[in-house]
């Protein structure tokens, strides 16, 4: 990894990066900061699966629409899109502990908020747009400060390690959080659901406190000055190895991860299931995702290639789901999709962090989440609107083809970049498509 001031020192542009840590598959959880953060993380995430579950069937029950669930998704992100850039200069500006103290207090008072409407009785479907798009304010600056502070935390050498448990941790909570919303759904309302998730954020504040300074890495902060947007943009232009990975991604996330408006829309149109169902659909791709996660944290390396690979498996999962014809198929197909559309974010994550000069990686990884999460509020409600004017079987099978096509395309011109050519032949008797470089076509033939 380059520690160098900017794009000069860079790695060399390769479709392959090594990455490998130290130690087994918690390794970072050694480190106490971490530790702290850690902990303080799975009681916060669970909270917000819950409040994403409750969310997405109140805007359901409000409207019986998928495309208004797709909205609300879409002005959850919207702010991404249009600030995530600014998020990522004031991470690289200031300090990053500091930033989450506040990030993670507003983002506990959005969810009292929405708890206080919705005990009362009194909740709109404009209640839930108007603190959808206040939490994708506050996540502006919070998405770039936590992924980058977690380098602060554990140094270069446990970075890939702690990306991926960070998933990890993100993704056990997915497996608790929706059984647990739809329980609450179901026999005391979506109020409470909402207040423990706004209680939840207590955990990651006490983290945050009990922190020791000292044991923190320390990281060249960048100082206030103009151009720092565009140097960002600049900087990321000019690495392949930075702007391919972040282009899949974006597609990926824009057109392939719109599960809330898939999953209501077969849980209550294809397969006429209820809130319990819908959760445990839920809960099943959580399961393959958390599977994924600690596949991730074990490997000592992340390749593009796998990156590629697994985005087009993960495209032609989406369509086989979408045409599953009995709702137990369905189900089951979510736990490898699950998994796979996980490895794809850490392998992407991952890859670009241990790419980016530190200097630079608040404003890189801000790119990275502003494409990522940002195009929501372009997919959301386009995929919703699919969903309901062509079925959800449509919709899924829709986000599932653009995601394939969009693996194939990169794959290519990360191939080329890397001096590679496409090779087809036979090994032991089948049929065998791989890359091999240039100059070894060129010998064969």
């Amino acid at each position: 990894m380059s520690t160098g001031p900017g794009a000069d020192s860079a790695p060399v542009h390769k479709p392959t990066l090594d990455t490998r840590g130290r130690g087994g598959t918690f390794s970072s959880l050694g480190i106490r900061n971490y530790r702290l953060f850690f902990t303080g993380a799975i009681v916060s995430n669970t909270g917000t699966w819950m409040a994403r579950i409750t969310q997405d069937w109140l805007v359901l029950s409000l409207t019986g629409s998928a495309a208004a669930v797709g909205i609300t998704t879409a002005l959850q992100f919207l702010p991404m899109l249009l600030f995530g850039l600014y998020g990522g200069v004031i991470a690289d500006r200031y300090p990053k502990r500091r930033l989450l103290l506040v990030s993670q207090a507003a983002l506990g008072l959005c969810g009292l908020a929405l708890a206080a409407l919705t005990l009362s009785g009194s909740v709109q479907v404009w209640h839930v747009y108007l603190i959808a798009f206040l939490l994708g304010m506050v996540t502006v600056v919070d998405n770039p400060a936590r992924q980058t502070f977690v380098s602060e935390m554990v140094g270069p050498g446990q970075l890939r390690n702690a990306v991926s448990l960070n998933s990890a941790n993100f993704q056990s909570a997915r497996l608790v959080g929706p059984a647990i919303a739809g329980a609450l759904i179901a026999g005391v309302g979506s109020g409470w659901a909402f207040l423990l998730n706004g209680l939840s954020f207590l955990a990651p504040l006490t983290s945050l406190l009990l922190m020791r300074t000292s044991e923190l890495h320390k990281v060249e902060r960048a100082p206030r000055g103009k151009g720092q947007l565009r140097e960002g943009l600049r900087y990321v232009a000019g690495r392949p190895d930075l702007i391919w990975p972040i282009v899949l991604v974006g597609f990926i996330g824009t057109f392939g991860f719109n599960f809330p408006i898939w999953l209501t829309a077969f849980s209550g149109d294809v397969f006429h299931v209820g809130a319990g169902s819908y959760g445990f659909l839920n809960t099943l791709m959580a399961a393959g995702s958390l599977v994924g996660a600690l596949a991730a944290a074990r490997r000592g390396s992340t390749r593009l290639r796998m990156l590629v690979i697994t985005a087009g498996v993960f495209g032609v999962l989406e369509i086989a789901a979408a045409l599953s014809p009995a709702f137990w198929l369905f189900a089951l197909l979510l736990v490898p999709i699950g998994l796979l559309g996980l490895t794809v974010n850490i392998t992407a994550n991952s890859a670009v962090q241990m790419a980016t000069d530190p200097a630079m990686r608040g404003r890189v990884m801000s790119l990275y989440m502003m494409v990522f999460a940002g195009g929501t509020p372009i997919g959301a409600p386009l995929l919703g609107w699919v969903t309901d004017t062509y079925g959800a079987r449509v919709g899924f099978a829709t986000g599932g083809v653009i995601s394939l096509a969009a693996a194939v395309v990169v794959g290519l011109v990360l191939a080329r970049v890397g001096g590679l050519r496409l090779a087809m032949g036979w090994h032991r008797g089948h049929p065998q498509v791989r890359f091999v470089p240039r100059d070894q076509l060129a010998t064969a033939a």
